[in-house]
């Protein structure tokens, strides 16, 4: 593949099978850093591109985001050679007389988030890290990090910093804050739900923050404060227990996880609450269960091209992709992926290195997750997982909310699609979305908030308002590779619809079948359909714009479309997905080579399998546990 892909091919070379691969890859990911620190140590500086945060921060931010990998493997036994680089940062870096030094905080500044590893290094290697230094470089230290009492984070995740700046602080002796501590304990645990659940914040959304914030840091204090508190640590690892069992509903057992929500770019670290799990001890699961699924997650990973030429980790998802970054995401942040290293804090000999690695367990085909207001539907022979989402009534303004929390489905094999802009269905890149405008306006809009949402069984309903004056309802029948969505308009404007099934991933002209009311595309990475079965006027491909798509650089959207006046319409379709039969492993060919085909045949794809009963008065819905839901056509 040449020069440009050494870096992600060398971690892909890369077995991951005992603690010593672990470590190993570890400092795969290390080795390219050291010539990026700055004169005096205290910033990682390793890209051009701007955050939400002045650059000082930003490298700041890459600094401390190393230790998440760098404290486990010193806690094991292990050692590097950047560890005296880090050491001589932190001297600088809290030093008020140094040029480098990392300022005096305010209210919900990053460099609060940011305290977490420090205090995270304090409670599990106090002798790396609070020993090396001399009494000044320890008062500067402490000083710095004690501005998170007197500063207020954001009510959400957020809590957790100070909560492992304190634990830190009180395990290696110093003062700490008892009442910040137990406030904040307590503010997190109003965010709990049910099943394993939390929120992100008041009405906030489930997503990859329950598994790598709440659940990981829990984890952590509940082994660091057993002794101390053991009421609340088992409690936490109780419920980590809970949510272990929906959790492994979104994984794939080629070590994938479902593309969904924000800080995508964090990467691996979707599958940190693993080691969490063996690194607290919570037995909600087998050892060998929680190897395999970190494993086979950072095996998935370490394939995909995540790196630069350099080695250095990029901002996006499967490629380098700064369309679907949020406004947070500054070049040293993908580096919070480094929390899946917590393992190598076990010795090479704990049950979790010693268990054999095992597979994904046996479980029903489908999980269905009110919390998360998600429904996980598992094609095991294909190896595809989709989750099917109800969507939510609350909504944020971080970049792309729509995009990612209120589409139809989210696929680990076709990723989902974020817009360039407004303007246009190829812009739009509506892919598992209902996109409409005003008629010839073609500045479309979709779902982002609901009214109503319902879950039963595998049937999902909510309730939006993408107008004032126009009100949607929405059911989805849950299924693969086939799913059926229906939506009742009450519109009281003209409007342009237009239905995107899954973005398939193409490089050269996909094979594609396009008909009144059908449009099918396929290349090596799968099949993508959709069939028009009320209301639908015409069919086509949308071939959106480059990168906007999480998993492939460029896509082909199978659509339907229709013209809506004023008054009620019905629209129903059934949309297809199937993952390529030669898998992603394979390197399509040059542009218009015709290597670029799949071995499945457009003209037999199989039959939709979903019971969906049309007539004049109603529809009829066959859930998969055999209830019948009657939506009256008035």
């Amino acid at each position: 593949m040449g020069n440009v892909s050494h870096g992600y091919e060398k971690l892909a070379d890369n077995p991951l099978k005992t603690h010593g691969d672990l470590a190993a890859a570890l400092q795969q990911l290390l080795a390219p850093l050291q010539p990026y620190y700055s004169k005096g140590m205290s910033r990682l500086e390793i890209g051009a591109t701007g955050a939400s945060y002045p650059a000082a921060v930003a490298g700041m931010e890459g600094f401390s985001r190393v230790l998440w990998g760098l404290v486990p493997l010193l806690a094991g036994g292990g050692s590097y050679e950047l560890w005296d680089t880090v050491l001589e940062g932190i001297r600088n870096g809290t030093n008020p007389e140094h040029e480098e030094y990392w300022g005096k905080v305010d209210d919900y500044d990053q460099r609060l988030v940011e305290m977490a590893a420090f205090g995270y290094a304090l409670a599990l290697i106090p002798d790396r890290i609070w020993e090396p230094l001399d009494v000044e470089a320890r008062n500067n230290l402490y000083a710095w990090l004690n501005q998170m009492n007197s500063h207020p984070c954001h009510y959400c995740n957020w809590l957790f910093f100070n909560v492992l700046v304190n634990i830190g602080f009180r395990k290696a002796g110093l003062p700490y804050d008892a009442g910040q501590l137990e406030k904040n304990l307590d503010r997190l645990d109003a965010f709990y739900l049910e099943d394993g659940w939390y929120s992100d914040g008041e009405e906030g959304h489930c997503d990859y923050y329950v598994p790598f914030a709440f659940h990981y840091y829990g984890l952590l204090y509940a082994k660091l404060m057993e002794q101390e508190d053991p009421e609340r640590s088992h409690r936490f690892k109780q419920r980590a227990n809970e949510f272990a069992a929906n959790f492994l509903a979104w994984f794939s057992t080629d070590g994938s996880a479902i593309p969904y929500g924000r800080s995508l770019t964090y990467r691996f670290s979707q599958s940190a609450f693993w080691g969490a799990m063996a690194f607290a001890g919570a037995d909600g699961l087998p050892m060998g269960v929680l190897k395999g699924l970190l494993l086979r997650n950072l095996r998935w990973w370490f394939s995909q091209r995540i790196v630069d030429a350099g080695g250095i980790l990029t901002i996006g998802y499967a490629y380098p992709n700064l369309v679907m970054a949020e406004n947070y995401n500054s070049p040293g942040s993908p580096y919070w992926a480094f929390k899946a290293f917590l393992p190598l804090a076990l010795p090479a000999d704990h049950p979790f290195w010693a268990a054999e690695e095992l597979p994904l367990p046996e479980a029903d085909g489908l999980s269905v997750q009110k919390p998360a207001h998600l429904v996980l539907v598992r094609d095991e022979g294909a190896g595809h997982v989709a989750a099917f989402n109800s969507g939510h009534r609350g909504t944020n303004e971080h970049t792309h909310t729509s995009a990612k929390y209120e589409k139809f489905v989210y696929s680990t094999w076709f990723g989902f699609s974020v817009p360039r802009s407004e303007w246009g269905l190829s812009q739009g890149a509506f892919d598992s979305m209902l996109a409409l405008s005003e008629a010839g306006d073609n500045l479309y809009r979709v779902r982002r908030r609901n009214t109503e949402t319902m879950i039963q069984d595998n049937v999902l309903h909510a309730v939006w308002r993408p107008w004032a004056d126009v009100e949607v309802s929405t059911w989805l029948v849950a299924g693969l590779p086939w799913h059926i969505r229906i939506h009742r308009i009450e519109t009281s404007r003209s409007l342009d619809a237009a239905e995107g099934g899954y973005a398939l991933g193409i490089e050269a002209t996909p094979m594609q079948r396009v008909g009144a009311n059908e449009a099918v595309a396929a290349s090596p990475w799968g099949v993508s359909g959709v069939r028009g079965l009320l209301g639908y006027e015409s069919a086509g491909l949308v071939w959106p714009n480059a990168n906007t798509n999480v998993l492939r650089p460029r896509t082909v959207i199978p659509t339907l479309t229709a013209s809506l006046a004023p008054g009620v319409h019905w629209l129903v379709s059934a949309v297809y997905g199937e993952p390529g039969q030669t898998g992603a492993a394979r390197e399509p060919g040059p542009a218009g080579d015709s290597s670029d085909s799949t071995d499945v045949s457009l003209d037999d794809l199989p039959d939709i399998g979903l019971n969906v009963t049309m007539e004049e008065e109603a529809i009829a819905i066959q859930s998969c546990r055999g209830a019948e839901i009657i939506i009256p056509r008035t």
